[in-house]
């Protein structure tokens, strides 16, 4: 019982710890899709304002041009005339006129008498000459700032629009300018404080402290504008895709943390469950038939253990077969193995000398130099001649070439003959076949199942037989499930063995003996009939 609490609590505590983690996952997923949303804004709308300020700017100028090529004498009431009716078409423009040396001389919107007195003073000169004015005195818009432009004797007063740029702007935002004359770039109109000048008058994002920049520049590079944003507030305004995604990093890391221990306990459950199991006696053998497929008679069987867990479950066996083999007791199953074989099947293979059992053994059994002792000892004990009992061996097995050849030559010594299993998935050469001087190979199901399709692997089988045929090794074709598969083999010269659930599945030794009787008895009817 205070196992199974630890077991529990530790169980909880991983979710919670993980869940911890996928919250701060999700934090920092969310922080950095808000700070993504929040650039993407900051562009926008400085691109935006921009648009804005490059059609100001190309209205201006086009107007300015038009007044220039004015028909009518200096400051004429005809003149003044014509600039009033170019002014009035622009969506910009509030006034036009003359002036020198910074005083209006006159102006299409403003009476004589209006006109300012002092010489207005230029903030700076750009570097086409084009002086600009920052106050423009009665030339003001209502409340809004305006800026002068004065182009050799012409001037424009333009309204800064800051209505309407607010309008088009959902972030704060600065314009600058950059002149010819001061090292300071001039600020024509703000939503905010002025940052440093680096950041608005060079283009594209940029990072100072906890705020975020974007910065556009005119088409003539003569102005800028940048929107900016702090962090906590592009944070904030994407709140609600930020706690999404801390509760769905909560979440998933409560359930990775949660699937994560399950299976760790459960792979460390299974270890000390198979341990058990092993030391209880409790897994099981079922038997495969093995056909001579010329004759359809049962020439032979393959010994597969078969283990149900604690709970019930069965555990297939490439599962518990690494399971003990990680833990270093693949020897205990395949000790297992060989004493329940030979229960099962020790008088049959005393009275059927042709009859062969095969069980398989693992890399590790290889080398271990307990393996021979314990096969000699219960063959012995089982008065079962070595011949009776084919040992499988997977051929990844052989990869561990020197432990392979030496063992696969003290069981051919002994009698025993030797199966290559799953061939042609891994390591095997026909130089490297005929080495270990194994007697039969047995081909994987892949290529089995590729039988009437256009899989590749179909054309690999025909040099595979030619190959055994060279070697004088003996052949059995696993996964045979169609008549189709069946017939793929028939005219292979020597006549292969084959093993499928077409011939027969994997079942308990007492049915399998049953079956072996009936087969035999059938051959017998068969025999006198002729």
């Amino acid at each position: 019982m205070r196992s199974a609490r630890k077991r529990v609590v530790a169980t909880l505590v991983a979710t919670a710890v993980a869940g911890v983690c996928g919250i701060a996952g999700g934090y920092l997923l969310g922080a950095g899709l808000a700070l993504r949303q929040a650039r993407h804004q900051l562009q926008q709308d400085a691109e935006r304002l921009i648009n804005e300020e490059n059609a100001t700017l190309k209205e201006t100028y086009a107007t300015m041009n038009q007044m220039n090529a004015s028909p009518y004498p200096h400051c004429s009431e005809a003149e003044m005339a014509y600039f009033r009716k170019l002014l009035f078409q622009t969506d910009f423009l509030r006034d036009g006129g003359r002036m020198r040396g910074g005083k209006i001389d006159c102006s299409a919107t403003l009476s004589q008498a209006d006109l300012p007195t002092a010489p207005l003073k230029p903030a700076y000169t750009m570097q086409d000459g084009t002086s600009v004015y920052m106050e423009t005195g009665p030339l003001q818009v209502r409340d809004q700032p305006t800026l002068g432009l004065q182009f050799r004797d012409l001037y424009v007063v333009i309204n800064s629009g800051t209505g309407r740029r607010v309008d088009l702007a959902t972030l704060p935002f600065i314009m600058t300018v950059k002149p010819a004359v001061s090292a300071s770039p001039g600020m024509l109109l703000s939503t905010s404080p002025q940052p440093e000048d680096a950041v608005f008058t060079t283009e594209g994002l940029a990072r100072k402290g906890e705020t975020l920049y974007f910065t556009r520049c005119t088409l003539n590079g003569s102005s800028c504008t940048t929107t900016h944003i702090t962090i906590p507030e592009a944070l904030q305004s994407e709140r609600s895709t930020l706690y999404y995604c801390m509760a769905l990093g909560g979440l998933f890391g409560g359930f990775l943390g949660f699937v994560t221990s399950l299976i760790y306990r459960r792979s460390r459950d299974m270890e000390q469950q198979l341990v058990r199991a092993i030391a209880k006696d409790r897994l099981r053998l079922v038997y495969q038939p093995i056909i001579h497929l010329a004759s359809r008679r049962i020439v032979g069987a393959e010994a597969l253990a078969r283990w149900t867990d604690e709970e019930g479950f069965a555990v297939g066996p490439d599962v518990f077969i690494r399971v003990a083999e990680d833990g270093g007791f693949i020897g205990e199953i395949t000790e297992l193995v060989v004493r329940h074989a030979m229960q099962d099947f020790g008088e049959t293979l005393r009275s059927h000398p042709d009859f062969r059992l095969s069980i398989n053994v693992a890399a590790d059994d290889l080398s271990d130099p307990a393996f021979l002792p314990m096969l000699d000892r219960e063959l012995k004990k089982a008065r079962v001649r070595p011949e009776s009992l084919a040992i499988e061996i997977t051929e990844s097995s052989t990869a561990r070439y020197q432990d392979a050849k030496d063992t696969i030559l003290s069981l051919r010594q002994r009698g025993h003959s030797v199966h290559i299993d799953d061939f042609g998935t891994g390591y095997s050469s026909l130089s490297y076949l005929n080495e270990l001087s194994i007697d039969t190979i047995k081909i994987d199901r892949s290529f089995t199942q590729a039988i009437g399709t256009e899989a590749v692997t179909v054309g690999i089988l025909p040099q595979i037989m030619n190959m055994a045929a060279a070697l004088k090794l003996d052949v059995i074709v696993e996964g045979v499930e169609t008549e189709e598969q069946a017939a793929y083999f028939v005219p292979v010269l020597p006549p292969v063995l084959v093993q499928g659930w077409s011939f027969g599945r994997p079942m308990e030794a007492e049915a399998f003996l049953r079956r072996l009787a009936e087969d035999e008895k059938n051959a017998l009817v068969a025999a006198t009939a002729v």
